[in-house]
């Protein structure tokens, strides 16, 4: 499939419609390459064929993942998907597709593996796109993303930004523990205002039942509520309550 391999000359690596990676990872065969390091759940790197076509995927499967008291066991990889479903309906920000079904070592979540620069992370890339990371931690907030840290934001081999790392998002209560903190207090863009009353709009069709497939039904008023805040707040939220950073920060 054109676009998962690093360009060799110059030019972007062109990226295949978000319709076609979902139906490779919905049908292909998933074929497990190995443990990826650093990782504190067990995630695999995969490779999944159909039909001549192939791409590496990153594989979170649910008999995989840690125990946490703050989150229900085994919903972790629910969890990435609801958050690629966000951020399509949302338009923004850049989360590689990603699908829950059946593996090798079981369900779980299946995400598009991005070619990325290992050098460049949030710390480093902050300064260069303000707007990019305007919009990541808006969704953060949509979200409740209770683990945004720098090494989360990642530097595509076409140039543009894209984000991973979603388990631990959607929990009912306040948790925004992230690296991005910059634009707090700071008026919403217009663009992204409007972005986030359609989203408002989208739940009441069928981003609603997506989302009510991967979370409870108090996690997704969750969202709407959280939606509500920022709207009528017109502004980023400021830290708090609780720890507003994650740790490790990278």
């Amino acid at each position: 499939m054109p676009g998962h391999e690093r360009p060799s000359g110059p030019g972007q690596a062109v990226t295949p419609p978000d319709e076609e990676v979902v139906q490779l990872l919905e049908q292909g065969e998933v074929e497990v390459l190995g443990l990826l390091p650093r990782a504190s759940n067990y995630t695999f790197l995969a490779k999944v064929t159909k039909d001549g076509e192939e791409a590496l995927a990153v594989y979170k499967p649910r008999a995989g993942e840690a125990p946490l008291w703050d989150f229900p066991h085994g919903t972790l990889c629910r969890r990435e998907v609801a958050a690629y479903v966000t951020a399509r309906a949302l338009g923004w920000p850049r989360v590689p597709p990603t699908i829950l079904r059946d593996g090798p070592e079981g369900p779980g979540s299946l995400q598009l593996f991005m070619r990325f620069d290992p050098d460049e992370h949030y710390f480093t890339l902050a300064e260069r796109m303000p707007d990019e990371f305007r919009r990541i931690a808006l969704f953060d907030a949509v979200v409740n993303n209770a683990d945004r840290k720098s090494g989360h934001c990642l530097l595509g081999a076409d140039g543009t930004v894209f984000v991973v790392d979603h388990g631990v998002c959607f929990g009912e209560a306040p948790k925004l523990r992230t690296v991005i903190w910059d634009f707090a207090g700071e008026e919403v863009p217009a663009p992204l205002l409007g972005d986030l009353r359609g989203m408002v709009s989208k739940l009441d069709g069928p981003v609603r039942s997506e989302l009510s497939g991967l979370l409870s039904p108090r996690e997704v008023e969750a969202v709407e509520r959280r939606l509500d805040r920022l709207i009528e707040a017109e502004r980023f939220p400021q830290p708090g309550p609780g720890r507003p950073y994650p740790w490790p920060p990278v």
